[in-house]
């Protein structure tokens, strides 16, 4: 699976795109877009990787991701499961930076629309309140046509503009070399560190999945990422400790394991070092928000 610039078709008579996935599999691997895209997981549970951020993604969630940011969202197994495949449903808006040209933007009218789509550079989530209105827009921008498509990805803008509970996701210091060598290269360090985790990595192996020296590796990797790969690999544990826990079907020691984690103390630290909450705690704010 290799990294690549998707292009984003367009109907003639559209300026841009709005569409409903239904399959898991659709543009699920890394890559990035020179549109913005704003999309909504209706139903859908995964890890996403946007920028040097990874985290849990589940339906209900809304994402506004600028241009050329290097976005992948990999659906859990159970939606590929052969036999019963868990049901997917993604609304997805794509647009140019363009769309409403320089000269409106900058209008003072507008500062809080510009604003969003500076921030959105670095991804960002949506998680305030007027979430449910921005999910409404989003689904009734399928439907729409001519000036008012424009008109509902506006409104979907600004609410999201508007909100007070945003959660910034990529770091400011993130910078995505987009040569085709670079995104190949990062791609086969991802999917090599997501497909094995739950084994110990040794430097000298993924090196060599990046086809560089161990010391090269280490000056690459936190270069493109501004973290070390420990941390990252830490970061991919704990993310599969986030499903674990809400899917609710383990114990914690045997999350513990499960999430490639050789001692239970390790585990407890590095979660909550990266979630800001004890492995438990997470578990039961999960449950009482669903209940």
């Amino acid at each position: 699976m290799k990294a690549q610039l998707l292009k984003v078709s367009l109907e003639p008579a559209q300026s841009f795109s709005v569409r409903q996935d239904l399959q898991p599999s659709i543009n699920n691997k890394w890559h990035y877009h020179q549109e913005i895209e704003l999309i909504y997981f209706n139903n859908g549970d995964g890890t996403q990787f946007i920028g040097d951020s990874i985290k849990r993604f589940k339906s209900g969630d809304i994402v506004l991701l600028g241009a050329n940011l290097p976005h992948y969202w990999r659906f859990d197994d159970v939606y590929f499961d052969e036999v019963n495949p868990a049901p997917a449903d993604v609304r997805v808006a794509h647009f140019s930076n363009q769309l409403f040209g320089d000269f409106f933007l900058n209008l003072p009218e507008n500062k809080l629309l510009k604003d969003i789509l500076e921030k959105a550079k670095r991804g960002v989530k949506i998680t305030g309140p007027n979430k449910e209105q921005v999910a409404e827009l989003i689904t009734k921008m399928l439907t729409a046509e001519g000036t008012e498509r424009i008109i509902i990805l506006m409104q979907a803008l600004m609410e999201i503009a508007k909100s007070t509970q945003l959660e910034v996701l990529s770091s400011v210091g993130f910078h995505y070399d987009l040569e085709m060598v670079e995104k190949d290269r990062i791609n086969d360090i991802y999917d090599y560190t997501y497909a094995n985790f739950k084994n110990k990595i040794y430097l000298e192996e993924i090196a060599e999945v990046a086809r560089i020296s161990p010391n090269s590796f280490c000056r690459y990797f936190k270069s493109r990422t501004r973290k070390t790969y420990s941390q990252f690999l830490i970061e991919v544990k704990v993310g599969q400790a986030c499903k674990l826990l809400i899917e609710h079907s383990l114990n914690l020691k045997q999350v513990c394991y499960n999430s490639g984690f050789n001692n239970f103390a390790s585990f407890h630290k590095c979660f909550k070092k990266i979630t800001g909450k004890s492995p438990l705690c997470y578990q039961k704010e999960f449950v009482t928000a669903c209940a």
